[in-house]
């Protein structure tokens, strides 16, 4: 009797050559790398955008800064001496002037004559954007600098919040970073830059100009904005590419 039925195993699906480990694999969609890798850096925005947010709302409801802000100003201060003193203020320029400045300007003069204008295009942006947001953001929370002591360096005249010694130089960190990345020259932005923002903030802390949520802040922002031009930029570049290719498959 059981010659009479046909076997019921002979409807499955069957392994083939191509699949033998996987034979469901034709059925899951395929997500490009592209789409996985602009969803991290979606998601590093976000993440980053709201802490600078719950932290700007913070400061605005206690401008005067946190306890534990004052703990570490003052901590800070007691390492004071006439070598750190002359130290903090002559590397401290290295946030703007004597330091971002004219690294921009050779980076962006090295961009244009290799032709690399992706490079060129997305540094200027970048800092420039970033030189425009801190602009605003200083005069929409206008925070006091922190006065926890005599200052022997000349307070500047614009509000604190955020640093813009540490955002200017976080900008270019990062910046260079997304640049660099898996190229050779990644490593040497890691081990140059991560110092490089480390000093300078230790000097604005030192010298008593800025609460440590300023550099936070300064920091968040850096990475939100530098994430956010990138992924507007590859968006940018790649839709042209993704208009030719559908006329060429409708051609």
């Amino acid at each position: 009797m059981t010659g009479d039925f046909p076997n019921i195993t002979d409807s499955f699906p069957k392994m083939s050559d191509e699949c033998p480990r996987y034979p469901c694999r034709h059925f899951l969609p395929v997500i490009p790398k592209t789409y996985l890798t602009n969803s991290l850096i979606f998601l590093a925005i976000l993440l980053t955008s709201l802490t600078f947010t719950d932290l700007a709302i913070a400061i605005d409801r206690q401008p005067q800064g946190f306890a534990w802000e004052k703990s570490l100003l003052l901590s800070i201060h007691q390492t004071a001496n006439l070598n750190l003193n002359f130290l903090a203020i002559k590397l401290t320029g290295l946030g703007t002037y004597w330091g971002v400045a004219p690294i921009l300007t050779i980076l962006l003069l090295i961009f244009a004559l290799k032709k690399y204008w992706y490079g060129f295009a997305y540094l200027l942006v970048t800092m420039a954007g970033g030189w425009a947001i801190s602009y605003n953001l200083k005069i929409l929370f206008h925070r006091n600098r922190p006065q926890f002591w005599q200052l022997f360096y000349p307070l500047p005249d614009d509000f604190a919040f955020p640093s813009g010694h540490a955002l200017f130089s976080s900008l270019l960190v990062v910046s260079l970073l997304i640049l660099s990345w898996r190229k050779r020259w990644f490593l040497g932005v890691v081990l140059l830059g991560i110092p490089f923002l480390l000093v300078i903030a230790w000097t604005r802390l030192y010298l008593g100009v800025h609460f440590p949520s300023d550099i936070l802040a300064a920091w968040l922002l850096a990475i939100a904005w530098s994430l956010l031009v990138h992924l507007w930029w590859q968006q940018l570049l790649e839709t042209p590419k993704a208009i030719n290719t559908q006329e060429e498959t409708n051609n």
